[in-house]
């Protein structure tokens, strides 16, 4: 069954460029596809105390995905902290690509699951957040 998503976002890269939904994959499954897939994006080995998780930045520092492991280093949620002015851009491609549900929520379809998209403002990012829905 991996093998068919992995292939899917291999298929799909411009999906694959802006969410990187990688939820329900182990941790070192997101290293290997982060290496090939997203030369672009470099790994930053970080240790935290309060959760697990991978992050990856671009080299321009004005992209950075975190993906949130469990226990079990499996992917639960997905967080991409980029450049406001990318915000616009972001609204057309999730508008294409999936369901909108309200202002700045979007709802991806994969697999017989449903996963919550929102995007939201900070003072100086622009965080896209993934998660399965409830």
């Amino acid at each position: 069954m991996k093998v068919i998503i992995l292939l899917a976002v291999l298929l799909f890269p411009g999906t694959c460029n802006y969410s990187q939904n990688l939820i329900g994959y182990q941790g070192r499954e997101i290293q290997k596809y982060m290496s090939c897939n997203r030369k672009d994006m470099n790994f930053e080995n970080v240790k935290n105390s309060r959760f697990r998780y991978l992050k990856y930045t671009d080299g321009s520092e004005s992209q950075t995905v975190l993906f949130f492991l469990n226990k079990d280093s499996i992917c639960n949620s997905v967080r991409l902290i980029c450049d406001p002015r990318v915000k616009a851009e972001k609204i057309r491609e999730f508008n294409s690509a999936f369901n909108k549900d309200g202002d700045n929520k979007w709802i991806e379809k994969r697999e017989g699951k449903d996963y919550i998209i929102e995007l939201s403002d900070e003072m100086y990012s622009c965080i896209i957040t993934i998660k399965p829905e409830d």
